[in-house]
């Protein structure tokens, strides 16, 4: 079992709507080999809130084996989202869907702009923030790294901006850290930082910049060995998350010594040879 930090290295909770949580770390349910794999990668990972793709899988009990039974709901909240929705009427209707039958204001919104590149499709996922945000929900949006129109998702009512680090499955990690410094300079609501990180480094380095959180699937469920990348994932989120809040040093063109140089006993002179050699010697 992975031991909490010691009191004095705790941090506050991260507030989405009504829930609250420790791990920043945001863990998806697609691509195991199996769902006993997967369900033993959420433990392993730490996380406390995970996401299920409504329209890929069958979340209803009663229509026989689900996703679900390989959830335990008592210790994961269920983050529903809108994949596989290319347009915001769709993309609400699957909200309202999740809704239903999760019993949950939580959505993580996707409008997706084609089916090549999975990049969010701006106007429609603006259409769709609003939309949901007036129907009451918590809504966590998917969308480009842009800090303008994660300006407006915040003045739409988003619960959080949710930047690509890069596009979906890609593995490449955050190609963009000068936007998303931007952007959280810009925005007041949470920022995660969504898709394309690969491995324990992409993770670190994101939470470095200051963001809230990272969400990743396939940089688990994809790896040579899930469960060991898993732990990796929960570590490096916690590390960077400490490394933000503890400030890094400066970045120097030049050395800086580590030792004092003010404060420290001198060495003796040394005396040269010369000297030495009119110095009276004795008998």
């Amino acid at each position: 079992m992975h031991s909490p930090p010691p009191p004095e290295l705790r941090d506050q909770p991260l507030r989405l709507g009504q829930h609250s949580f420790t791990s920043r770390l945001f863990v998806g349910t697609g691509k195991y080999a199996t769902l006993e794999l997967m369900a033993r990668a959420l433990e392993l990972s730490g996380t406390e809130c995970v996401t299920v793709a409504v329209r890929r899988v069958n979340l209803d009990a009663k229509g026989g084996p689900s996703l679900l039974d390989h959830i335990d709901r008592s210790r994961y909240t269920i983050l529903p989202n809108t994949a596989g929705c290319f347009d915001a009427a769709t993309a609400v209707r699957t909200a309202e869907l999740a809704r239903e039958l999760l019993g949950t204001r939580l959505v993580k919104l996707e409008v997706l702009g084609d089916k090549q590149t999975l990049l969010p499709d701006p106007i429609g996922t603006l259409e769709a923030t609003k939309e949901l945000v007036k129907q009451g929900f918590d809504v966590l949006v998917y969308t480009s790294d842009d800090p303008r129109l994660a300006c407006h998702l915040e003045e739409a009512g988003a619960t959080a901006v949710m930047p690509a680090g890069s596009p979906i499955g890609s593995g490449q990690g955050v190609l963009n850290p000068n936007a998303i410094r931007i952007l959280l300079e810009l925005v007041r609501v949470p920022v995660i930082v969504d898709a394309g990180v690969g491995t324990a480094s992409d993770v670190a380095l994101a939470m470095e910049l200051g963001i809230e959180g990272v969400l990743l699937n396939s940089g688990i469920a994809l790896a040579r060995e899930p469960l060991r990348m898993a732990a990796a994932m929960r570590d490096a989120c916690a590390a960077g998350r400490q490394a933000f809040l503890a400030g890094r040093i400066p970045k120097r063109l030049y050395a800086s010594a580590s030792s004092p140089e003010s404060g420290v006993i001198a060495p003796a002179p040394r005396v040269r040879k010369e000297e030495e050699a009119a110095v009276p010697r004795g008998e």
